[in-house]
Parts: C-alpha cells; structure tokens; sequence
C-alpha cells in the first residue's frame, strides 16, 4: 500500500476527484451523493466511491437526510470540522481572548482570560497554552485536534529574524525566536501577526472596503497603528515594522493643539483623548470609560451627545494631520479609522476629518469608520486560520491510502 500519487495515474486521478469533492463540501455545506456529482461534473457511481473513500478515511460523515421524493430519502455528508482545528488569539497586556476555528468558517464563541499572574511569571507559552486550553474547554474540543493558531499581538514581527519590536505588551515574551520556540513546545504550526494588520484583513475581507482597489487602517486606541492594504496585500516592511505611526514626530502644525506633543501618540492616542474628553465636560477613569462615553453619545445623541460631538470636533482636524504623512506616500484610495477611537467616533469623526483633509491638503482620499467593530484582530485571524485548517484538510486526501 502507499500513499504517494504520480500525476496521470488512477491513484492521482483518484485524490483530484476526492479533493474536488471535499473543496465542494467545505465550499457548499452537506451535500448528497448526486449532489456532489451534478456540482463536480462526475458521474454518480464516481461520486459514491468518492464519498466512500473519504468516509472512511474519516474526513466526512453523514449529517442528515434529504427527501427524494418517492423513493427513499438521500444521506447527505458533511467535513469532519473536529478533525482539524485551529485557534485565533488576541494578547494584550491584561486580557488575552480568543476564539475556535474550524474549515466551515462557523463563528465560535470568544473566551476571554484575565492575565492575572504577575508579568513576571508570564511567559509566550503560559499565555498561548492558556488560550488555547480555555477555548477549547469552552467548546468541548479537544486540544490535540488544534493543528494551527494565529496570535495577534501589539508588536511588530520581523519575519527574517523572529523577532518582535515595538511592543511593551508582551511581559515574559522572549524578544526573538518566539515563534519558534512556541511551534517547538506546542508542536503546532504557529503564526504572530501584528494586530493592527489581523484588523485590515477583517476590513478586507468584510468591511467596507471589501472592494477597495486599497486603504490605510489608521487604529486609535491607548496606542497607535496603521495597515496598509496595497491591492489586497498588507504591506509589513522589510523588518515589519510597517505601520508603526505613533513614533511618527508631528509637524509644526499640531502645535495649535498641543505645543507639548512630540509624536503623533502624543496628538492622537489614548492620553491625548483622554484630555479632550475631559476638557470638552466628559467625566471617566480613564481612556476605555471616556471612549464608551464618546460612542454612546455619538451614535445614540443621548446623554452626552454635546460633549461626545466636542470630542469629535476636537480630534478630526488632529488625526487629518496626522493622516497626510501616509497620504502623501501611498496615497491610498481609502482612509479606514480604527480601534475604539475610531469606532466610537463612527461615520461622524470620518466625515469630518475627510472634510478637513479636503479642505486644507492636496489630498481628497474616502474616509470612512470600521465596520467591524467587534474583535477585529480575532476576526482576521480566524480569516487566516480558515484556509490553513481547510488547506490541511485538503492535503489529508492525499494520504488516503490506495492499492
């Protein structure tokens, strides 16, 4: 018996005809025989070996029944999702969440894990290990059928050397050759992405730039970032430190805002909104409380909508200018604000710093609020982990064994 398949051989045609099947029920859900037939253009007998093989290789099973009209009711067959298995993991500094993925794309509950060991203790495996065991407790699966997981982290990956930069997040965390040594201790195959990007490819794949030609992502949070979407590429750099825009010096300019600020992170991040919020009457602990404030007030005009425009008021003519640098390189067709900032700012905060970038700039780029606001980093790494665990699964057919 063997496993190995030579183009041009029944074995070969074989495994091209049991993939094309499986592609059909990952692409399409539970199909029947006949169905699988009609759809790959293969007779019925065909498609039965075909079903047959890939049951009993345990990578379908049958799911249920479909009337035949007068004659008995057909078995329809579904992919073994449990089989193979991935986890996508967003790790901040206090709460790591993440969430079950599997190749029908089903979207699974989020776990969410208060860090609550001193940073001391931590390390890049307890967290990974943590997220890992919570998600798949959480959903009754089991750990060794996770193959893959995508971790976003606010950091920046350099993918020649392993090594991760800009980050002061990740306590415990070796500084290189992380990824390596978390695929060494799991034995899974392990993916760090930078989280600003996972959050792009959430807006690629689902927002509303889905048919942009390309855009910037511009995330305000406590901290800065930017993705850039260039055709439907994410651009990291040669060391990955793309997008990093919160170290980006201000202009003369933004001293008619703050005289004091150094960077953009001073103009625009987290401590910056947290003056203006408490300047324009807004009264919290902190960044998340003043932002939520923002946000009711902005998209319910209830409470403290005056106060939550003021804010609004206050940071668009700030982010405009810290938008033209990325305008003036890449000149994207869309501009895409981000993170709490930019969510709770909404379709207002985008049209007035589009309004202003108009209005004093040579650039007139389409600005426009996230439409994923909920778990964006989560969102694109479960996008990634998608065609990883299906792509797994389709090389499994190739394993199936032939005379």
């Amino acid at each position: 018996m063997s496993t190995k398949t030579v183009q041009g051989t029944p074995s070969w045609l074989r495994a091209t005809n049991d993939r094309t099947a499986l592609s059909l029920l990952l692409t399409h859900g539970p199909l029947t025989r006949n169905r699988i037939g009609e759809l790959s253009g293969l007779s019925k007998p065909t498609a039965s070996q075909m079903v047959l093989r890939l049951e009993e290789a345990g990578l379908i099973h049958a799911v249920g029944e479909v009337s035949a009209g007068r004659g008995p009711n057909a078995a329809s067959y579904g992919v073994r999702v449990d089989r193979v298995l991935g986890v996508a993991i967003d790790i901040s500094a206090s709460v790591i969440a993440a969430t079950l993925v599997d190749a029908s794309g089903t979207v699974h509950p989020i776990v969410e894990t208060s860090v609550q060991r001193p940073a001391k203790e931590r390390t890049a495996l307890s967290d990974v290990r943590t997220a890992i065991d919570a998600v798949c407790a959480a959903n009754g699966a089991d750990p060794a059928a996770v193959h893959f997981v995508c971790i976003g982290v606010q950091a920046a990956i350099d993918p020649r050397t392993d090594e991760l930069s800009f980050t002061d997040t990740l306590p415990g965390w070796p500084r290189t050759g992380v990824r390596k040594l978390l695929e060494d201790s799991l034995g899974i195959a392990v993916t760090i992405e930078n989280d600003v990007n996972l959050a792009a490819l959430a807006e690629r794949r689902g927002g509303a730039v889905a048919q942009a030609g390309g855009f910037a992502l511009l995330w305000m949070g406590a901290g800065l970032g930017l993705a850039v979407d260039l055709g439907g590429t994410l651009h990291r750099g040669a060391g990955g430190g793309a997008g990093e825009i919160g170290y980006l010096p201000v202009p003369k300019a933004a001293a008619q805002f703050d005289p004091n600020a150094d960077d953009l992170q001073d103009l625009i991040g987290g401590p910056a909104v947290v003056r203006l919020a408490r300047e324009c009457g807004l009264r919290g602990r902190g960044y998340s409380a003043l932002i939520e404030q923002v946000g009711a007030g902005t998209h319910s005009g209830a409470g403290s909508g005056l106060e939550a425009d003021a804010v609004i008021t206050a940071l668009a003519p700030r982010i405009a200018l810290g938008v033209i640098p990325v305008l003036a390189v890449l000149d994207p067709e869309v501009v895409v604000l981000g993170g709490p900032t930019g969510i709770a700012g909404g379709a207002q905060l985008a049209e007035r710093v589009q309004a202003h970038l108009r209005r004093t700039s040579r650039w007139a780029p389409v600005v426009v609020a996230s439409t994923v606001a909920t778990y964006p980093v989560l969102t694109g790494a479960r996008e990634l982990l998608v065609a990883e665990v299906r792509e797994r699964l389709l090389r499994d057919v190739e394993r199936i064994e032939t005379p």
